[in-house]
């Protein structure tokens, strides 16, 4: 009988949406439900994500799990040699070798689990996040409701005046807005 979900080998899952859309709380799931089968886990998050709390992942309904702060990718090598499965949030805040590392857990027989935004508030590719779409065997693109008109949201609005890429922020810099609630901010 065929299996959907691959033995003995390694492999990429990526959650990706707009904030607000459940990809932490999906990534908590899918590391709980691993250490329930007895599989060792690891989670990490860029220590630039002070939001919530500095050795947890924190979903906005509160759940969490323990997790390792990083500045770079190669810490995420360094820290999962001895672990099943790693679990990656905020993806989008690491550095362009998170690719080759999750390449190389994979090949160690590894279940490399990522959540991040695809997108910026300008509704651009968002760091290393897009590479890592293409390189994964799962791809889950969440949605969350237009705080506007209740449709399915995939875009990130900043409500703020704010013009730089990363600002680390909740519902008082972002709201999940719809294509056609979302307003890009305008070149300057």
């Amino acid at each position: 009988m065929p299996t959907l979900t691959p033995r003995d080998t390694g492999w990429i899952e990526v959650i990706c949406g707009s904030m607000f859309s459940g990809k932490t709380e999906e990534l908590i799931r899918r590391l709980r439900r691993a250490e329930i089968a007895k599989q060792k886990t690891i989670i990490f998050k860029p220590r630039i994500d002070n939001r919530y709390s500095h050795n947890h992942i924190v979903s906005h309904n509160q759940r969490r799990m323990e997790s390792h702060l990083v500045d770079s990718s190669r810490e995420i090598w360094e820290q999962s040699q001895s672990v099943d499965v790693v679990g990656i949030d905020e993806a989008q805040f690491l550095d362009d070798r998170i690719l080759d590392v999750c390449r190389r857990l994979a090949a160690q027989n590894k279940r490399v689990v990522i959540a991040g935004l695809d997108t910026d508030f300008r509704g651009l590719p968002f760091g290393p996040m897009p590479v890592l779409m293409c390189e994964a065997e799962y791809l889950d693109k969440l949605q969350a409701i237009c705080v506007v008109c209740g449709n399915p949201a995939s875009c990130t609005q900043r409500i703020t005046s704010q013009a730089e890429q990363v600002v680390i922020g909740e519902t008082d810099i972002y709201e999940a807005r719809c294509r056609h609630c979302f307003q890009p901010p305008e070149e300057s």
